[in-house]
């Protein structure tokens, strides 16, 4: 081995949300910190990939359907379309801003930054190959493993042939497809799934379960998957392919029950794997599970006493919002040797689908099962002033609450700005002390009119199914 030419008291390989929130916390508070990120631009995979442009993606075509929808519009205009080349601009543009302004937060709180590949000497070694073959050896104290991950390829699945796409390859597409098979109905498949119909992509999408997006209350996945059906979107449950073939000129997959289909293009969005690869953690004793993912404590440290790993590395809740709070966490226990906090327990999910998702708490199911008295509030957009405004009037709020301590236990929202609006319930479930009840929404005053209205609307709604 060559000699260390550098030594930090901490480094973080990879820029995504886990790994800055480490950086930013260990130099906050006076460490010598290195971040060693691959690729050219700060960020990670949420920044280029995945979160930022998928978001933006699906935000041009929102507000696409929104104007060649809305009654201000139609009849006095003619209906507008777009390429998704012209909405990868777009999105380009974003990703661009949020690069520029995360590296000036390198810039100004001192943090070295090194591009190229990290791979453990030793617990306490890292190599550094460039793009150019130059290698470095770099000494440190601590590390932070924050390397993401990235869509899963079967091996019997050619995604070198050029109609056959990841979620991540998938922002490369340069033709307009007429039709698209999208295999996997997860999170990212869903929201492809809207974001290509709305461009009126003719899609079919595989679901390899019975429903879509199972971990969600049934009646939010029922309405998901009335609206996408609403909206042509053919959705086939309990299928897995049996063999997937490209052409010149598209793409073919065979189920297992003997199916075919046919499309100009497929987007395989089934599962992710940790970006552990490169890494040699086998030189530290670490083994990573078969996808890809380190184990590690509430303190987020590794089998190995200076070796800390955040983010989609470690598996659940494989959030961009919860890996920054990681971050964060697993820096103070490396400062400290202790941190008392941790994520909250429940954690805020958004699904940027057409219509958007959000939500927190428990679902029926859950409380069924639990046997809880519980009783459910609901306010139907269509019902809303803002709503009727706006003519966003599809889409509604559910609250779950306690038949008897009006403890709210669930929230849940299906509509534009889902993501938005479940935080007014979210602050109210984190209260302590009997402040988490259904009579705060009944008792403050909401603007009028605004979507938040919705909350008051749903706990008078609820409050009336057990007064008798």
């Amino acid at each position: 081995m060559s000699e260390v030419t550098t030594s930090y008291d901490a480094v973080v390989i990879g820029s995504g949300p886990g790994g800055e929130g480490a950086a930013m916390q260990l130099v906050k508070n006076g460490r010598n910190v290195a971040m060693i990120e691959k690729y050219r631009s700060l960020g990670g995979g949420c920044t280029h990939w995945g979160t930022i442009p998928s978001k933006a993606l699906r935000h041009s075509v929102s507000r696409l359907i929104e104007y060649n929808t809305n009654p201000l519009f139609v009849g006095a205009c003619a209906p507008r379309s777009m390429s998704f080349a012209d909405i990868l601009k777009h999105a380009q543009g974003v990703i661009e801003k949020q690069v520029q302004m995360r590296s000036g937060f390198y810039q100004r709180n001192g943090v070295t930054v090194i591009h190229g590949t990290a791979s453990f000497e030793d617990a306490n070694t890292i190599k550094v190959t460039q793009d150019d073959g130059t290698i470095e050896y770099i000494g440190t104290k601590q590390v932070v493993i924050a390397t993401g991950s990235r869509p899963y390829h079967p091996p019997d699945v050619d995604f070198s042939h050029e109609r056959i796409y990841d979620s991540d390859t998938v922002l490369s597409l340069k033709y307009e497809p007429r039709s698209i098979i999208i295999y996997g109905a997860g999170v990212i498949g869903s929201e492809y799934a809207s974001i290509f119909r709305g461009l009126g992509v003719k899609v079919d999408l595989i679901n390899t379960r019975d429903r879509l997006l199972s971990f969600l209350d049934a009646e939010i996945s029922d309405a998901l998957s009335y609206h996408l059906r609403n909206n042509g979107v053919v959705i086939r449950h309990n299928e897995e392919y049996d063999r997937i073939e490209g052409h010149e000129d598209g793409v073919t997959l065979y189920t297992k029950s003997g199916k075919r289909l046919d499309a100009d293009c497929l987007l395989y969005a089934n599962g992710r794997s940790g970006n552990i690869e490169e890494l040699n953690v086998e030189a530290l004793g670490l083994k990573p599970n078969s996808r890809g993912q380190l184990d590690v404590s509430k303190q987020y440290e590794t089998d190995v006493d200076n070796i800390y790993a955040v983010g989609d590395i470690i598996g659940y809740p494989s959030l961009a919002s919860a890996a920054y709070d990681q971050g964060r966490i697993c820096a103070t226990a490396m400062l400290e040797g202790d941190c008392e906090q941790r994520l909250i327990r429940d954690i805020p999910t958004g699904i940027y689908t057409i219509p958007e998702i959000s939500s927190v708490g428990k679902t029926e199911e859950e409380l069924t099962q639990q046997k809880v008295p519980y009783e459910v509030g609901r306010a139907q957009f269509k019902h809303l002033a803002r709503a009727q405004i706006s003519s966003m009037t599809v889409g509604s709020l559910k609250l779950l609450f306690h038949r008897e301590t009006k403890e709210v236990l669930g929230i849940h929202c299906f509509g534009e700005r889902a993501a938005e609006i479940i935080h007014i319930g979210q602050a109210i479930m984190e209260q302590k002390n009997g402040g988490n009840t259904i009579d705060y929404f009944v008792n403050t005053t909401f603007n009028y009119p605004t979507m938040a209205e919705a909350y008051r609307v749903a706990a008078l709604n609820g409050l009336n199914r057990i007064r008798g």
